[in-house]
């Protein structure tokens, strides 16, 4: 050996090579950050202290801004798991992004472990906390499958909403045994009694099995731990069985690779354990595990019934396959019925605002889908855009809570197309999905190739009070609504009767703005729901937008034969204000096949040719007016309009609004 070598130190040596990035103390997934910010367990806590007897699996349902975070909080705060500080409230401790606490929602499903003390056993329980906008049911699926229970929140002043429905049906089709309980029985507004007529109408609740209770002061809290105790049966599984841990979420640390949120159903996974994937067969060894508390804390083992995190040095998103089942190498167990892949309702294109950002961009959608794996990911390019992608998305709310995190989370300057619904095209000889406006076929090549067109339909539900039900009926109708039906859900009792509207709508007539259309028309009152209801055939046509007679792909539309007036005399006269002002008379054009639906002109810059001249012959200025003419005939005929994209950002922006 070199005697260089042999005098050089072991730490000199490693400076050479080329480290991999080490966690610094103060970052919040470190070790140590985690027990200071979220306290180790108690020397009196022991995880073999609780089977499966001992141990409840549950989440909270319920309508927006019906206080679930607020109960999650309170719940918290009765067992211990977080301090009470009298200077400051603790507010939305599970929603943990910037979106949801500046929108108010919960947008992804968070979960958190507890320890509850009834009469003189100790009990663990774990929360796994879950959205309540239809756009987000991916996220309560997944919550809902780690469960055996579930708590359903009703605002007791405002009653049962439309979410609710879908929500408490998802949960009773799962077998899970479902607790009622009423929050802001504080209110003077509140109404408990007529609210618990309604749920024992609507979902065949027994009003003495009623809770009542407010998140917001505490009152009766004690007894909703009582209750899930009490109501919701323990998970089942052999610690002696073979390992069978269920994956329903995922996250990615640069540190750490992809970590892993697991149910553990069978058996006992400890630090050090080598464990497969049923879905990619791929080998990993358990580096950290433990339980969220609610921040990650590390444990020794994770036992039968319990959820917790795993993190095993996954370093592609892909691999975490939400829904897989992971057993010990060497141990196979047949895998459990995983999820039906999400399907994507609206799909809308994301383009960053300088091409040179696109790498930039494509990490972060990578990196943000290993937390919603409900989006669909799909890369394409626009001669007016760039490079960018098409994302699927399930609603109008979930495309808009993405872009904002896309911009809070990894400061991404992107410009997002409008919004879009997937149609299929029935060829003589085949069927085609098509979700990108510029795929659909011309009018000329549907007439002679295309069977017919089908757009995809959703039922919907409205619940509003009896005096705004008109309103709701002419809405439905502007939106194309079919089989429009209603029924009263009260007949009798303080305060107005409420109404439950159920009709058939276009999925893109809903998309854009209706639910805006929606509050407005009912001040408020009304809440919206919907269920996918399948495809059917529609008159349904591609309108192209022309500058100078060149089209612009990137502000296609499909929109129905009945509003193609309409619709191509508005977005004409915006792209007639937000295009910018050329040498020459530019025509702006919106056309269905060869027939032009509607046309403004943007005039032309104007120089004054003339200015120079000092006297002289009337002939020798009509001279250079002549040639000014001529010049500006042959530009229009070869020139080319640039759109900036400012004025694209200005024109999908208004079309979004």
């Amino acid at each position: 050996m070199c005697p260089r070598w042999q005098a050089t130190s072991r730490r000199e040596i490693s400076k050479w090579i080329w480290p991999l990035p080490r966690r610094p103390a103060h970052h919040p997934f470190c070790t140590s950050a985690v027990l200071r910010s979220a306290g180790t367990l108690s020397t009196s806590v022991n995880l073999e202290d609780f089977p499966c007897h001992k141990i409840r699996n549950f989440s909270i349902i319920a309508h927006i801004d019906h206080g679930k975070s607020t109960l999650a909080d309170r719940l918290l705060e009765m067992t211990g798991t977080i301090k009470t500080d009298s200077r400051s409230v603790n507010q939305q401790v599970l929603d943990k992004l910037k979106v949801e606490r500046e929108r108010g929602i919960t947008v992804k499903a968070q979960t958190a472990s507890m320890f509850y003390q009834q009469n003189e056993l100790r009990f663990l329980l774990n929360l796994i906390d879950t959205p309540g906008h239809v756009d987000f049911s991916w996220e309560v699926s997944r919550s809902l499958a780690a469960c055996q229970g579930a708590l359903l929140l009703v605002d007791a002043s405002r009653g049962v909403q439309a979410q609710s429905l879908s929500v408490f049906h998802a949960a009773r089709e799962r077998g899970l045994t479902i607790i009622p309980i009423l929050n802001k029985v504080d209110l003077s507004t509140a109404q408990p009694d007529r609210v618990k007529a309604q749920m024992h109408s609507i979902f065949g609740i027994d009003p003495t099995d009623v809770l009542h209770i407010s998140a917001k002061t505490g009152e009766g809290i004690s007894g909703v731990l009582r209750a899930i105790v009490e109501r919701i049966p323990p998970p089942s599984g052999e610690i002696t069985g073979r390992l069978k841990a269920f994956l329903f979420d995922s996250s990615y640390d640069r540190y750490r690779g992809v970590i892993s949120l697991v149910s553990i159903q069978d058996g006992v996974l400890r630090k050090g354990d080598k464990i497969a994937s049923c879905h990619t067969r791929k080998k990993y060894e358990i580096t950290e595990l433990g339980i969220m508390h609610p921040e990650e804390v590390p444990t020794a083992q994770l036992l039968p019934g319990q959820v917790g995190y795993i993190a095993c040095n996954m370093r592609q998103s892909s691999e975490a396959h939400i829904g897989d089942t992971l057993h010990r190498v060497g141990d196979a167990v047949e895998p459990m019925p995983g999820f039906q892949p999400a399907k994507a309702m609206v799909f809308a294109g994301i383009y960053p605002l300088e091409s040179s950002d696109f790498p930039n961009l494509e990490e972060s959608i990578k990196r943000l889908t290993l937390t919603d794996r409900s989006v669909a990911v799909q890369r394409e390019s626009s001669v007016a855009l760039g490079q960018g992608y098409r994302l699927g998305f399930l609603g109008s709310l979930h495309m808009d809570v993405f872009r904002q995190r896309l911009e809070d989370e990894y400061d991404a300057n992107i410009v997002v197309t409008a919004p879009t619904v997937p149609y299929k095209v029935v060829y003589k000889d085949r069927t085609v999905m098509v979700s990108n406006p510029t795929d659909f076929p011309d009018v000329v090549d549907t007439s002679a190739h295309v069977c017919e067109v089908q757009e995809p339909i959703v039922k919907a539900s409205i619940i509003v009070p009896e005096e705004y039900l008109g309103e709701m009926m002419v809405l439905c109708f502007e939106h194309r609504a079919e089989d429009v039906d209603h029924q009263y859900l009260e007949t009798s009792g303080e305060g107005s009767n409420r109404a439950m509207l159920t009709c058939t709508l276009p999925l893109s007539e809903i998309v854009a703005h209706f639910f805006d259309k929606l509050k407005s028309r009912s001040s408020g009152f009304a809440s919206f729901d919907y269920d996918d209801a399948g495809y059917k055939q529609s008159s349904l046509v591609k309108m192209m937008f022309l500058l100078n007679n060149k089209p612009v792909d990137a502000l296609a539309l499909i929109v129905h034969r009945s509003a193609e007036q309409r619709t191509g005399r508005v977005w004409v006269k915006k792209l007639h204000k937000v295009i910018p002002r050329q040498l020459f008379e530019v025509p702006i054009q919106a056309v269905v096949g060869k027939r032009v639906i509607a046309r403004e002109t943007l005039s032309a810059l104007r120089a004054d040719v003339t200015a120079g001249l000092y006297g002289g012959h009337y002939e020798r200025k009509m001279k250079h007016l002549e040639n000014q003419k001529e010049a500006k005939r042959k530009l229009k005929r070869i020139g080319r309009v640039d759109l900036p994209q400012e004025a694209f950002f200005d024109i999908l922006s208004t079309r979004r609004s």
